[in-house]
């Protein structure tokens, strides 16, 4: 008689990576913040639909690319629950439009009205309009890659202001970071990725503090980022990340 195996089955790529932003999720919202922060949006609790249909999309074997931006901007994962979420790439290329409840409290300056937002985040048009450009559809894109955030947080002031996880106290900056780095080390290994591109220097800040606890060979790189803060970015953004991706032989050479 052939004996019955024990071994647990391996949750797939998809499962792994939904299941470790629910406990992201969980984490991040017993952390206190003090002011001048006097909002905080977490999408992965008013826009999971969203989230969760976007983690479906993901290569369910590997991701060979994951790229890691920030936190949320206000007018795109703050809205669609998709990192770097622009509503049109999100709604029209991706093909998701999932509900979208309201934060609480909800700051005056920046309300949550999901896919009927009118307002384009420029970094997510920046970044995704790449993305469109360089893959024929969307699935062709998640076939090989992934975009995830590090914080999953939008952190505004009582102007409306935002204010980005590098510049909250130290003592916050340690909890958070605590939080997501260790969400992020169970996004590197459910990936197996082969490549880690931080959007930014604080992402592949965190990308190369993360790595060492994977046992897969993985290179760490980074892109410009995107936001129209940057005079760089206000550049040929589209040009220079291209580049950068071919150098670092992400991307074949183009013809």
């Amino acid at each position: 008689m052939l004996k019955k195996s024990h071994r647990a089955k391996t949750a797939s790529v998809r499962d792994q990576l939904i299941q470790a932003a629910a406990r992201l999720a969980d984490r991040v919202d017993t952390i206190a913040i003090e002011p001048p922060v006097t909002h905080i949006y977490n999408p992965l609790r008013y826009a999971w639909q969203p989230h969760v249909a976007y983690l479906e999309q993901a290569n369910d074997e590997r991701i060979r690319v994951l790229f890691l931006g920030m936190n949320p901007g206000p007018w795109g994962m703050a809205q669609t629950g998709v990192p770097f979420g622009e509503v049109t790439a999100v709604r029209d290329w991706i093909g998701i439009r999932e509900p979208v409840q309201r934060p609480e409290p909800e700051h005056p300056k920046r309300p949550v009205t999901g896919f009927e937002c009118a307002r384009s985040e420029v970094s997510g048009r920046r970044l995704w309009g790449l993305f469109q450009k360089h893959f024929e559809n969307a699935a062709q894109f998640f076939q090989d890659s992934l975009v995830l955030n590090y914080c999953p947080l939008v952190f505004m002031e009582a102007s409306g202001k935002n204010r980005t996880p590098d510049k909250l106290s130290k003592s916050e900056r340690v909890a958070i970071e605590s939080a997501c780095d260790a969400h992020l080390r169970e996004a590197l290994v459910a990936s197996r990725c082969e490549f880690a591109v931080g959007i930014g220097a604080y992402a592949e800040a965190a990308l190369s503090k993360a790595v060492h606890s994977v046992s897969h060979p993985c290179v760490v790189t980074r892109i410009l980022h995107p936001s129209p803060a940057s005079p760089a970015a206000n550049r040929d953004w589209q040009g220079t990340v291209t580049s950068q991706l071919t150098v670092a032989g992400i991307w074949p050479p183009i013809a």
